[in-house]
């Protein structure tokens, strides 16, 4: 909404009572959600927002799925490169402005790919199947790394065989309605791509130079907010 120039105030509903309160009388059950007056849709597709605003232009063109694939591969990558530089004694320190350590946010950047895979495969994108916490065996990042490397060899795998002959105009099942697989690989590849450039703003106050950092070549052409953090 920022890069479109449409007013707005965002509102965070974490430890915000008033805000809470907003988003339960709207009776929407999960964030983000972009509300005029009393009707709302869930934020989770910029082109379902972009109609919910009236916007004409509903922005860049979605690249193409092998694109998209090829930018979510050197994301993961670089999540684990990153994870392998954080400190342990970290791994229960939360995010500014949200009750999320860690810990959760680099395994859920690895989740994201699963939850894609699942719809990929046939099955529903579902809010709790994003939301899987990181199972107790995951004792440091470079076990969550590891375990990321299962996720994207997966997705590699996926791509080479079934992923060739997908059909990405075809309507899949999310718990924010029905979205094509490419608008879903799309928001994939960005949203693992937002939380990557998280861990960099984390490595930066932690004064670790980050191994490879991510930039144009890795995100050019994918739908990205211009800030780290919600202002």
């Amino acid at each position: 909404m920022s890069a479109r120039a449409v007013d707005y105030q965002s509102i965070n509903v974490a430890g915000n009572p008033d805000g809470m309160a907003q988003l339960q009388a709207l009776g929407a059950r999960s964030v983000p959600v972009v509300a005029k007056g009393d009707d709302f849709i869930i934020g989770q597709s910029l082109r379902d927002v972009g109609a919910f605003l009236g916007l004409d232009d509903q922005g860049a063109s979605i690249l193409p799925p092998g694109e998209l694939v090829q930018r979510l591969d050197w994301v993961l990558a670089a999540a684990q490169r990153y994870l392998r530089q954080l400190p342990d004694s970290e791994m229960l320190a939360e995010l500014p402005g949200r009750p999320r350590s860690y810990r959760t946010l680099t395994y859920h950047i690895f989740q994201i790919t699963r939850g894609f895979l699942v719809v990929a495969r046939g099955g529903e994108l579902t809010h709790e199947l994003l939301g899987l916490e990181a199972g107790d065996h995951l004792l440091s990042f470079a076990d969550i790394a590891d375990d990321g490397e299962v996720a994207r060899q997966d997705l590699l795998a996926w791509w080479r065989g079934a992923g060739q002959e997908a059909d990405f105009a075809a309507p899949v099942p999310t718990y924010y309605g029905p979205q094509s697989l490419h608008d879903i690989l799309e928001r994939t590849a960005w949203h693992t791509a937002q939380h990557v450039r998280q861990m960099l703003f984390i490595l930066d106050g932690l004064n670790i130079t980050p191994d490879g950092p991510i930039g144009n070549q890795e995100l050019a052409g994918l739908p990205l907010p211009t800030e780290v953090w919600d202002g």
